[in-house]
């Protein structure tokens, strides 16, 4: 889990929802927005037609913010991940993990690397 600081809140998310400069994977779309500060911030949205139980989501929150923990220090961007309105999460199935996973790393590969 990161510190509060890293992550948005509702107010910063609604502002980078409006902003729109989306990067795509099979199960996400990333909108990112620059900031003022030093470091990057981040969050997800992940609603009930996305996982079913308060738990889910909060193993899949948890496993995000361990995930995007490495790119903290990369550079001065606001990023808020929503997975798409058919992908469902499950974290009883290893499938469900491994899709997770996979997609948040392509995305933050894909926003670290070209912004060098």
């Amino acid at each position: 889990m990161i510190k509060k600081i890293f992550r948005l809140k509702e107010t910063e998310v609604k502002k980078v929802l409006k902003s729109r400069k989306p990067f795509f994977s099979y199960g996400f779309v990333a909108n990112s927005r620059q900031n003022n500060l030093w470091f990057n911030r981040f969050a997800i949205i992940l609603s009930s037609k996305n996982t079913k139980t308060s738990i889910n989501r909060n193993f899949f929150r948890r496993k995000f913010y361990a995930l995007a923990e490495d790119s903290i220090s990369k550079g001065d961007i606001d990023i808020v991940f929503v997975p798409k309105k058919w992908k469902i999460f499950d974290k009883n199935s290893n499938e469900s993990i491994v899709e997770f996973e996979n997609d948040i790393k392509f995305i933050l590969k894909k926003i670290f690397n070209g912004k060098q």
